[in-house]
């Protein structure tokens, strides 16, 4: 069992998520998961060649296992497409199909996401527009089941950011896409040990995990292996910027828009 934090910049069906408390809080940022052990023979340096992307770690603040992955962005320097119709945390209502995604997840994140579905049933598609990531890999795992399982699509739109747990909530999309000026910003995991995801022998059984959850969002087994390895293939305290052309590479973008 091993505690693997994916916090600032970066599991159940929706029914589950409907009845979390609403008002749940939160209860610190180390997540404990349980993962059969499974042996995978992994290579992280194997990643396409055709990949552009800058390796900027300008934006990144040092830290301990479960501070602040990334120096955020104020969220309030962002505001919604459209007026909003109903506001539910991070999430902006802007249609009867379309919420706009403005923040990170955090312990209250999966209810304040279901009690809007609750209410809006017509929502068909997440845009997510300047998502910093979460200090909640459990409950960023229980939103995106609940996205997935709602038949949600995902999307970035131009100038549009998703880093760290972010990028793991836009795999959750039926559906994936992002505008040719979309950011997508990856690194590694750090648990409470220090370890990091590119430190740890390749059959640790947390590698397993985070492979059997992005097969669970989609991903065949070659572009979940490989994508995992490149988000390893920098640092916790850095970061790897990927464009949507470099998504588009991994096979991971439906279209472009």
């Amino acid at each position: 069992m091993t505690n693997a934090i994916r916090p600032f910049l970066s599991f159940a069906a929706i029914f589950a998520a409907v009845c979390l408390p609403a008002a749940a809080q939160a209860q610190g940022y180390t997540v404990t998961e349980t993962v059969e052990y499974i042996e995978i023979d992994a290579d992280w340096s194997d990643e396409p060649t055709t990949l552009t992307y800058t390796d900027d770690g300008s934006d990144a603040v040092s830290g301990a296992a479960g501070t602040a992955r990334y120096a955020a962005n104020e969220v309030g320097d962002f505001a919604p497409s459209r007026p909003v119709i109903a506001r539910y945390g991070p999430f902006n209502l802007v249609a009867a199909d379309t919420v706009e995604m403005i923040g990170t997840v955090d312990s209250d994140t999966p209810a304040q996401f279901a009690a809007l579905l609750a209410a809006h049933p017509g929502v068909q598609q997440l845009v997510m527009v300047e998502c910093p990531g979460s200090v909640d890999e459990d409950a960023n795992h229980l939103l995106a089941r609940t996205v997935r399982n709602a038949g949600i699509t995902t999307h970035v739109p131009a100038g549009g950011s998703v880093r760290s747990g972010a990028v793991e909530l836009w795999l959750a999309g039926i559906r994936r896409t992002a505008a040719p000026s979309a950011e997508f910003g990856v690194h590694s995991w750090r648990d409470e040990d220090g370890r990091e995801g590119r430190t740890v022998a390749a059959n640790d059984p947390v590698h397993a995990d985070y492979l059997a959850y992005y097969r669970e969002m989609g991903l065949a087994d070659d572009q979940a292996r490989r994508f995992y390895a490149i988000t390893n293939s920098v640092g916790f305290d850095d970061v790897r910027n990927l464009s949507t052309a470099d998504m588009a590479a991994l096979g991971l973008v439906s279209g472009a828009a």
